[in-house]
């Protein structure tokens, strides 16, 4: 799957409220109501990674969790990491 373009990655990030590009990845901070419910956001997170074999960076604060994606293997924004990241949307949901 290759790295997007700068112009595929703004049109892809239109359906995607919130999340920025940082470094070369795409990134989001969700918030939540405990420290706990960030806890198990970020389990969830992490099966569904091992799923779909795509694992996201977790940074793990007080009631926050950062989401950081990127596809190591491209060096950088695919279609998978946009894909990824509307399904964490969906996660943080319910």
């Amino acid at each position: 799957m290759p790295k997007l373009s700068d112009s595929q990655l703004e049109a892809a990030r239109q359906s995607l409220p919130g999340w920025e590009v940082e470094h070369g990845q795409l990134t989001k901070t969700f918030e939540f109501d405990s420290y706990l419910a960030g806890i198990e956001f970020a389990r969830l997170c992490a099966e569904h990674a091992e799923s779909v074999d795509h694992h996201p960076d977790l940074l793990i604060t007080w009631r926050k969790v950062k989401v950081s994606l990127s596809t190591h293997s491209e060096g950088g924004i695919t279609e998978k990491d946009i894909e990824s990241a509307k399904d964490y949307e969906r996660l943080k949901k319910g």
